[in-house]
């Protein structure tokens, strides 16, 4: 059985939406109905307590029928029983309900009183619910909803069997029985008299039980209407009746009158629909029986002694007598006579006792009737109307009707004399007589049609009456009321038609327009011959001329209100004579009243008739002369509108004159459209209003207090015009500049003063206007609210509260702009209120005024202002007393706004949107705030501390958290529950409340992150064409929540258990499908799935795939512009105009709450029409009518476009919105959370493969593809880091070698996959440079992931010593598949080629910098993988090299600096030099010849020139250098060192060139360039080497590997280039071998290079030695010293020197490489320490955490260890070439004698004698021989070379050495 909320909620949203129920919703009210007849049948019938039960609960122990055993203690105990006692409840009932309302509430920390207040009003709200919805259902089947034949049928269905199975009389039953003092109804004498609602507000259990009998009367009614009552029915109803009427006798109860209104009515309705069912072939059933009929009759006929239960019986008499007449026709004889006797009786006593004025003065005219349900009025209503029309077509009636009519035509008095003060006089004749029965007749006519004007249509016996009633009439009582009745009857645009013609003078002698206009003119005719007389009294007007005109004028304003438009232009074409007795003093003030109002019809239906108006006006009405104030005296005393109301008016406390005023004034200003003159000439009628009227409105006395919130109203009315037509101009700033200035607005003159000004005065200083409004707000909602329920001006009282509100927020918009000038008097508007904060509380207290919802959101506006305004306002809050009401009122609006029906389409009007944009708005904002207070964050601590618990207290977060929970209505609260999970986010993003929030949402009550995944987040997008709004709506809804999710991802604190479940559900739903586990020891999570669900992965799509295929699709055309539309009009230009104007400001555009730019539709409208009729002033007068509905059809075509612009707009930015919150959960996960899954590279590859069709899809835009391509790039580079994370680190024991060697990747044809959809994406037709620049890093990083799947760092002979034991290892096999993977890179993008060449280059030659740097690193990375030169050939033939070396010439330093990123333009020409570089290396030769051939070394050399600037030595820069350092260091970095390596690259055309050539061509140009910049050749070849960086060291490299190539072939020393070079042979020759082979991580690139720096030196040597016949000295010791010891050559003995510390290095490098390969491969085996001993010494201590396990720290070790031993292996091929170049060297001197002597002066630099030359060889011979020795030794399996060639080299030497000692 479902529950009375589910049951209530399913029948509202299906039978009260706004659109027609689906066909599921269809089946699941059915379903639900079906499944609750039990509940209904039985309605409100509850087990009685039973003593087992109650035994069973005092044991402690209770076992519900629906769950476990519940175990009690003691308190439960007696709050079970209080509960039994109260409600009359079963034992075991009243436990479940202690359990509902823990489960709602939380009862843990509550009293006990309070947990029986809570419980019972849990229980009484499942009643409200069940029998909400038992009115709903009925209300359904009765009044025509538009709902579906087949539902309502089904409906009927069910409500007519519930009724036929004795619902009826169960809810008579229950109508006596909750009325009785018993715990079953009203309460015993014992029982708590309070109960906590649904919102947690105490309440009274007697209002609520009197509210539910209302509700069950309601229902009484209703199930008459589906079922006709029995005659049972009809007693017991009947007797309720009287129960109910004397129970409420002299009672102020609405709600007791209401319930015996529907009483009253049911009796009715059941005679009157009872008897009109009756015909000739079917009797009635309660005319079948007869015994009732007379029965009924006898007891309706028995006259009692209370006047009310008579008056009430007197009502049932006239139901019984128009019973009785319907059925007449269809009785026998004998029943008609004995029907007529009884009809007689009947009417004999309905016309003595006038039941027609009881109906008007103790129903209709009551405040409890006229509060009361809307629906039910209606029905009441419709079957007064049934009831009267067949009381009047009757014979019998129409005779006792005539007869009344006549006896009042000779009782009424005839027509006397009245002056200006009658009223007293009427109301003491009005008291001494009682009405006639027959005016009472046309009274109540009056009264049953005036709420329901369509009922009179096609109702000819209501109007065969009202022309009876018109005829002879005698006295002005019987005519004022028949023309009231007239007036009532023309309320439709029928009944005004009709109605203008009955006074045509046709039908009625005397009673006519004419008869109107004549009383006028004969009045105005005496009052002018009198005023022309001298002394002369004016004559008064008959008390009933007055009264008869006044009910002639209302009837002509309801004629001319409600009349055809057509038609009554020609109605009343001359309104002159209305105005010529206002300026008259005898004329009675509400007779003037009348005649304004009869004007102020005339200005709402015609407002071209202002002007018109405006001049009689000025020409007959009293004028309005502002002088003194009231109390004041002045020297001559004028009739003016003063004078009248404070003379005239105020005497007998009735101001209709005055009220009619004002409300004529404000029309006619309403309809102004100049405000130029910005109210001037308007300062009289303000001031007037703002000293006399509304100054003493408070201390009048009002006889009617109608009148006085008449003319509170009028007052408050002007005051809102002032502040909404006129605004602040920069003048106004200035307008209070001294002191002379502010002094009171009295003695400013009366020309120069504005009302919005004045009015502004008043309320920054707190006032006449400000005190009045205050007085009208401050008794409190509270009151308001009473008085609104019990008294009949309670309507007029609310719209004086909702203006009064209205002109708080107009001042509260206004008063800031000009508060900084007018201080220190005037102060700002919220400084006033926040003087007493008792004033402001009443303003926000107005949250609780569910009447009118306006008044809410006005008081959600005010709070909203006040926030932004007031840092204190919240601690200004917790001083009042009624501050939890305060929270409970905000989120009761809420709740109630939520469970609404209809959709509101603007949401300013949307009380719920305006919290929520209230509570986001105030997030951010200090603490606390308005969103900490309403939400009941802990204001007495700090926020961040809050624990929050909503189920505990009632507030908005309780209810967002249910919305969100159930999401109720899409349809109608879609923005409700967008800003739901805009709140959530917001709370979750703030840093005071992010904690608090996050926690709440983590816990398992809420499961709030990943439940709304399958209900919102991948449920189908609403259609465009059907709802947009949802549809744009929904995505917004799930963007945020999507957000959010990615939140939580991000900030989620992985030490709380909570948190880690939580993301590990969110992951397990986004991404996986199979059951979840955390692993234990290091606190990673773990997502396992079973073999079952690993084959259901590869079926099914994971959720954030679904995702994205909901945001694919193509985004609403926003491009198409009104032109095309009035492309044939002439209003195109004119809406151009209106469009194009930026102007924010008063402009057509607007931001919405989202934060979209949109047209302003009223805008829009207004100023288009503003437009047309500057261009056209005759449009809108009477002969233009085509041109005019022209304009009007422009219009409308001009608004749909733009509202359906906005709405694309709307649906695009949604899109992009949601899109954002896929790609930052995409991006988060993929970064911080896919890494614990065992599929993450599956899961990698599906995200990248959807970006990439969804960002190449023509439906995807230029924004969308922009934010894929970027999830594309982290998923690429995911997958990249992928191939260096191996699985089993985390899941093994141990570590193998191919964990560090192989590198995980796609397969081929994946890999294939992803690189034919980047170029795809490439290639769409929308696209930008940022898009390219972001494909380009895309298309890069893949690149970077298809290299060798072997770890580059580890050289090949390692690789082989590591994989002697892996036999499955297949390394021919793995080459084979990495060169077939980059032949299909290749040939997919030779396919796309041309294209793609022509993007790159494009961006390359035209881009912005960075697009030049991107493209320029694409073109490097195409060349990589270019095996068949195809792209070199492409960038000659296109000129793009050329252009490329131009560039390099044509931009130099100083234009890089003045650009707006200098480092930029560095970036860019170092890219160039790269890709130069890059043909260079990659093309070989014919690259470098292509190059040269290009004059590649004149742009080098002139790129160089012109963007370096050498100063000083070349030396490592810190941050104490300044901005100029580091500059010079980015030049040396990204200008000189590119330069200098692809100057080096081209030298390779030395080497491969014929020697002539080489010397006539290429070494010229090198040498020629090294010439061109011999200072930094020098500087680098002086550069300290012990203190060179690696910047230092590459470009030492560098310049010695390009003159070692090219400087043998130059003569000339001028240079001193060989000088240098000697002398760095000097310099690193002579280091020990400790200083080069340093065993420090950071001293390794350093070591390598100083051996490459050797060898190139010893290159050049060997060269010199060989090729130009070079000999050097043993030794120094016969160096000449004549020459400078820079010049000096590097002798045999400094070479030796070298050798040895080439061989230590040799020898040490072979040691530790074996060592690290034998610690590699007992990785497994060595202990903590050892591990951290080596990752201490290899890695940086930033790079690995402590808490690291030890299977992660022996990866990290052993990975380290690898690349070590790759590095030492590389060591130890460059030193063995060093060490081969120096053996020949050696070999040369030794061979043949080729040692220098004394007699080879002209080639030796030393002239020592032979004796010392043989001693220095036979001492260098000596410790030559050694070192020869140890490197003959030379183990291979222990070096990893072959050699074989190097020891028969070194034994040669050795030979040779021996020979020489």
């Amino acid at each position: 059985m479902v529950s009375a909320k589910q049951l209530l909620s399913t029948i509202e949203s299906t039978l009260l939406g706004s659109t027609p129920p689906s066909p599921s919703e269809k089946i699941q009210l059915i379903h639900t109905i079906r499944q609750s007849l039990p509940s209904l049948r039985s309605l409100l019938s509850f087990p009685p307590p039973k003593p087992s039960d109650r035994a069973q609960v005092q044991s402690k122990e209770v076992r519900l029928p629906d769950s476990g055993p519940i175990p009690l203690d003691d308190q439960d105990v007696q709050i079970a029983l209080k509960l039994s006692d109260d409600l009359h409840l079963n034992e075991i009932d009243s436990v479940r309900l202690l359990v509902s309302a823990n489960q709602e509430w939380g009862l843990l920390g509550r009293g006990p009183l309070d947990i029986v207040r809570l419980a019972a009003g849990l229980w009484y709200t499942e009643r409200r619910d069940l029998i909400t919805a038992l009115y709903t259902l009925l209300r359904a089947v009765v009044l025509d909803q538009g709902l579906e034949a087949d539902v309502q049928g089904d409906i009927l269905r069910y409500t007519e069997d519930l009724i036929s199975s004795g619902l009826r009389q169960r809810l008579i039953s229950l109508i006596k029985e909750l009325n009785r003092e018993e715990p079953a109804g009203l309460g015993g004498p014992s029982s708590e008299r309070y109960i906590l609602d649904s919102r947690g507000a105490l309440v009274e259990r007697r209002a609520v039980v009197c509210r539910e009998r209302l509700i069950l009367g309601h229902c009484l009614v209703l199930s008459l209407l589906v079922v006709r009552a029995s005659p049972k029915d009809v007693k017991d109803i009947f007797t309720t009746l009287k129960d109910s009427a004397g129970d409420i006798s002299g009672s102020t109860d609405i709600v007791k009158n209401q319930i015996t209104y529907s009483l009253l009515f049911s009796l009715t309705i059941s005679l009157i629909s009872d008897a009109l069912s009756a015909s000739p072939d079917k009797m009635s059933i309660l005319s079948q029986d007869a015994s009732f009929k007379h029965d009924f009759h006898e007891t309706v006929m028995a006259i009692g002694n209370d006047q009310r239960i008579e008056g009430c019986m007197n009502c049932v008499r006239l139901a019984w007598a128009v019973h009785l007449m319907i059925i007449q026709d269809v009785t026998d004889v004998r029943e008609t006579i004995n029907d007529t006797r009884n009809i007689n009786s009947c009417l004999e006593v309905i016309f003595s006792s006038n039941v027609f004025q009881f109906l008007l003065n103790t129903v209709l005219r009551t405040p409890a009737y006229q509060n009361d349900d809307e629906d039910m009025i209606y029905m009441y209503n419709a079957y007064l109307h049934k009831l009267i029309t067949s009381f009047l077509s009757h014979p019998l009636a129409r005779d006792k009707v005539k007869e009344t009519k006549e006896k009042a035509m000779v009782a009424l008095s005839p027509y006397k004399m009245s002056g200006s003060h009658d009223h007293a006089l009427d109301n003491q004749q009005a008291a001494e007589s009682a009405p006639q029965t027959f005016v009472s007749l046309l009274e109540f006519v009056s009264e049953i049609y005036e709420k329901e004007p369509e009922l009179l249509s096609g109702n000819d016996v209501i109007w065969t009456f009202v022309k009876f009633a018109g005829e002879d009439h005698t006295n002005f009582q019987t005519l004022v009321a028949f023309l009231k009745m007239l007036s009532t009857l023309a309320s439709s645009e029928e009944g005004a038609s009709t109605v203008y013609e009955l006074l045509q003078g046709r039908t009625f002698r005397s009673i006519s327009w004419n008869t109107l206009f004549d009383c006028l003119s004969i009045y105005e005719d005496k009052f002018k011959q009198s005023s022309q007389s001298t002394g002369t009294i004016l004559p008064e007007i008959q008390e009933g001329d007055a009264k008869a005109l006044v009910a002639y004028l209302c009837v002509l304003r309801k004629v001319v209100e409600n009349g055809n438009p057509i038609e009554r232009k020609t109605w009343f074409p001359d309104i002159e004579p209305l105005f010529k007795l206002l300026s008259y003093e005898n004329v009675p003030p509400y007779l003037k009243g009348a005649l304004r109002n009869s004007i102020l019809t005339f200005i709402h239906v015609f407002p071209n008739s202002k002007d018109t108006i405006w001049g009689f006006l000025e020409q007959y009405d009293l004028p309005v002369v502002v002088g003194p104030q009231v109390g004041q005296t002045t020297g001559s005393q004028v009739y003016d509108m003063r004078f009248e109301l404070n003379e005239v008016e105020a005497r007998s406390d009735h101001y209709p004159s005055t009220i009619s005023f004002l409300n004529l004034l404000n029309a006619l200003i309403a309809e102004e459209r100049d405000t130029t003159d910005r109210g001037r000439r308007f300062i009289g009628i303000f001031r007037f209003i703002y000293d006399h009227v509304f100054g003493p409105f408070s201390q009048r006395a009002y006889a009617d207090p109608s009148e006085k919130w008449q003319l509170g109203v009028a007052c408050l009315q002007h005051f809102q015009m002032i502040l909404s037509m006129y605004d602040i101009k920069d003048e106004d700033k200035d307008i209070v500049v001294g002191h002379s200035q502010l002094v009171a607005s009295q003695s400013t003159p009366l020309q120069m003063q504005l009302p919005v000004i004045e009015l502004l005065r008043d309320f920054m200083s707190g006032k006449t206007v400000f005190r009045n409004i205050m007085g009208i707000l401050l008794p409190g909602v509270d009151a308001i609210i009473a008085e609104r329920t019990n008294q009949t001006y309670g309507l007029l009282l609310e719209k004086a509260v909702l203006l009064s509100l209205e002109i708080i927020i107009l001042v509260l918009e206004k008063d800031l702009s000009v508060a900084e000038f007018w201080c220190p008097l005037y102060q700002p508007f919220d400084v006033i209120l926040s003087q007493d904060h008792n004033q402001i509380v009443a303003l926000l207290e107005y949250i609780r005024y569910d009447f009118h919802p306006q008044i809410q959101q006005r008081s959600i506006k005010i709070m909203s202002i006040l926030s932004s305004r007031m840092v204190g306002l919240v601690p200004l809050l917790l001083k009042s007393s009624s501050v939890g009401l305060l929270i409970e009122d905000y989120a009761a609006c809420l709740e109630q706004r939520s469970e609404g029906c209809q959709i509101i389409e603007n949401t300013s009007d949307d009380s719920g949107v305006l919290i929520m944009q209230l509570l986001i708005d105030n997030v951010n904002r200090p603490a606390p705030n308005v969103t900490h207070f309403l939400l009941r964050f802990d204001l007495d601590s700090p926020v961040e501390r809050t624990v929050l618990q909503p189920k505990f207290n009632y507030s908005c977060l309780k209810v967002i958290l249910d919305i969100l929970e159930s999401l109720p209505k899409p349809d109608i609260n879609s923005m409700l529950h967008e800003f739901g999970f805009q709140l959530l986010y917001e709370l979750c993003s703030d840093s005071l409340t992010s904690g608090p929030t996050i926690d709440l949402l983590s816990t398992r009550k809420y499961q709030f992150f990943v439940k709304h995944l399958d209900n919102i987040g991948v449920a189908p997008l609403p259609k465009r064409n059907s709802n947009q709004p949802l549809r744009i709506s929904s995505l917004h809804q799930r963007a945020w929540l999507l957000k959010l999710l990615a939140l939580e991802l991000h900030v989620g604190n992985v030490s709380s258990s909570s948190h880690r479940e939580v993301c590990h559900r969110i992951i397990a739903h986004l991404f996986g499908q199979g059951e979840t586990e955390y692993g234990s020891d290091n606190n990673i999570l773990l997502l396992q799935s079973s073999p079952e669900d690993t084959a259901n992965r590869a079926i099914g799509r994971s959720k954030v795939l679904e995702l994205l295929e909901i945001i694919q699709f193509r985004s609403p055309d926003t491009t198409m512009k009104h032109s095309e539309i009035l492309s044939h009009t002439k209003f195109g230009p004119v809406a151009d105009d209106i469009l194009g104007n930026p102007d924010e400001e008063g402009g057509v555009y607007y931001y919405s709450e989202r934060g979209d730019r949109l047209i302003d539709l009223n805008a829009f409208r207004d100023t288009l029409w503003q437009k047309c009729n500057l261009d056209n002033p005759q449009l809108s007068s009477f002969g233009n009518e085509v041109e005019l509905n022209e304009v009007r059809n422009t219009v409308q075509q001009l608004l749909r476009w733009a509202y359906k612009h906005n709405k694309n707009l709307e649906e695009q930015a949604a899109q992009l919105h949601m899109l954002m919150g896929w790609s930052q959960i995409v991006e988060i996960s993929a970064s911080r959370k896919l890494p614990s899954m065992e599929n993450r590279s599956e899961i990698l590859f599906q995200l990248l493969d959807a970006s990439l069709n969804a960002s190449s899809s023509p439906d995807c835009s230029l924004k969308m593809a922009l934010m894929l391509t970027q999830v594309s790039i982290t998923c690429m580079a995911k997958l990249r880091d992928e191939r260096f994370i191996s699985p089993s680190v985390l899941h093994s024991d141990t570590v193998t070698c191919l964990d560090v060697l192989m590198t995980k990747r796609l397969s081929n044809g994946a890999c294939h996959s992803i690189l034919y959809k980047i170029m795809m994406a490439m290639l769409r037709n929308d696209t930008s440079e940022a898009l390219r620049r972001r494909q380009y890093t895309l298309l890069l990083s893949y690149f970077q992931y298809c290299q060798h799947i072997l770890d580059p760092d580890v050289p090949t002979t390692i690789l082989q010593s590591l994989l002697v034991d892996e036999q499955d290892l297949d390394l021919e096999k793995i080459d084979e598949d990495q060169v077939e993977l980059a032949r299909a890179n290749l040939s997919i993008i030779r396919k796309e080629a041309q294209l793609i060449l022509d993007l790159a280059i494009k961006d390359a030659t035209q881009g912005s910098e960075s697009g030049k740097i991107m493209a320029l690193f694409v073109l490097d990375a195409l060349i990589c993988i270019d095996h068949e030169k195809f792209f070199l050939g492409q960038l000659q033939s296109r000129g793009f090299l050329r252009s490329c070396l131009m560039s390099l010439s044509n931009v130099s330093h100083q234009d890089s600096m003045h650009s707006i990123d200098p480092l930029q333009r560095l970036c860019a020409l170092e890219a160039e030099l790269a890709l130069l570089l890059r043909i260079s290396h990659k093309y070989g030769k014919s690259g470098a010849q292509i190059l040269f051939s290009m004059g590649a070394f004149e742009h080098i050399s002139s790129c160089m020139t012109q963007n370096m600037q050498i100063k000083g030595n070349l030396r490592r820069f810190d941050s104490n250098f300044g901005k100029d350092s580091f500059a010079d260091v980015h030049r040396q970095r990204m200008v000189v060192s590119p330069s200098l390596r692809l100057v080096f690259s081209l030298t390779s055309l030395v080497e491969t060139s014929e020697f002539f050539e080489v010397k006539n061509k290429i070494v010229r140009e090198v040498v020629d360039f090294v010439k061109g910049h011999q200072l930094l050749f020098d500087q680098v070849l002086r550069q300290d080497v012990s203190d060179a960086d690696d910047l230092a060291m590459e470009q030492m490299n560098l310049v010695v590997g390009i003159l070692s190539k090219v400087w043998p072939y130059e003569e000339g020393a001028e240079y001193g280039f060989v000088q240098g070079l000697f002398g760095l042979m000097h310099t690193l020759f002579s280091r020990d071998s400790i200083l080069l082979s340093s065993a420090q991580s950071k001293q390794r690139k350093m070591e390598l290079s100083a051996f490459r720096l050797c060898f190139s030196l010893s290159s050049y040597l060997y060269f010199l030695v060989k090729n130009k016949s070079l000999r050097l000295q043993v030794s120094n010791n016969s160096t000449d010293y004549s020459v400078p010891p820079g010049q000096q050559q590097p002798t045999l003995s400094l070479l030796g020197f070298l050798l040895n510390s080439v061989t230590t290095a040799l020898e040490n490098a072979a040691d530790e490489k074996s060592l690290l390969l034998n610690k590699i491969q007992d990785v497994n085996e060595l202990p903590r320490q050892e591990v951290d001993e080596i990752i201490a010494m290899c890695v940086p201590e930033d790079q690995v955490a402590s808490s690291d396990n030890i299977q992660k720290r022996r990866y990290i070790a052993m990975v380290e260890m690898c690349r070590v031993a790759g590095n030492k292996d590389r060591l130890i091929t460059l030193v063995l070439l060093l060490a081969e170049n120096l053996l020949n060297i050696f070999l040369i001197h030794f061979q043949n004698n080729s040692l220098p002597d004394s007699s080879q002066a002209n080639k030796a630099l030393t002239y020592a004698s032979t004796r010392e030359v043989e001693d220095d060889l036979n001492a260098f011979c000596s410790k030559l021989l050694p070192i020869v020795e140890r490197l003959e030794v030379l183990r291979e399996d222990k070096v990893g070379h072959n050699l074989k060639v190097f020891q028969r080299l070194a034994s040669s030497l050795k030979e040779l050495t021996i020979q020489k000692l």
